[in-house]
């Protein structure tokens, strides 16, 4: 839910200074300040919280820890890469990539009840799924239209 916030957030303010000091509302730019920052947001529980986010990968993915950080390190680079007009094409396909490579964890951490913040499995189990899944879909779309989409 806070990554939802963050983004809707963070779009709604770019906007604003957008209006306030140009005059106009570049809604691309806004979409990806938007992303950016959520996903600097999110890349920061891979560091805080790496512990419970290796309990989320499934069984068959070795190094969990390892993948854990990199992700976080991807995360990072494509956030930093969504401010680069150049590159905003490319990442977003990686990013579309990356948001549907990231469901089987978070089927994972569903099935197991992981509440990968407390490291524990009292998490909220599988009606997690019925609000998760959306919002991984509605980031890939929010990530097509802003930069993939033809304008």
């Amino acid at each position: 839910m806070k990554p939802l916030f963050v983004l809707l957030i963070t779009f709604l303010l770019s906007l604003l200074i957008s209006w306030l000091f140009i005059k106009s509302l570049d809604y691309i730019l806004a979409g990806n300040i938007a992303m950016c920052v959520m996903l600097l947001m999110t890349a920061s529980g891979h560091f805080m919280f790496s512990e419970g986010m290796t309990m989320m990968l499934p069984d068959f993915i070795p190094f969990k820890s390892e993948v854990v950080f990199l992700t976080g390190i991807l995360e990072i680079c494509a956030a930093i890469a969504l401010l680069i007009p150049s590159l905003r094409y490319p990442i977003s396909i990686l990013l579309i990539i990356f948001f549907v490579c990231l469901l089987p964890a978070n089927i994972q951490a569903a099935l197991k009840h992981i509440d990968y913040q407390n490291t524990t499995y009292n998490g909220p189990g599988i009606r997690y799924l019925w609000f998760r899944i959306p919002l991984q879909f509605f980031f890939i779309a929010w990530v097509w239209f802003f930069n993939i989409k033809p304008w």
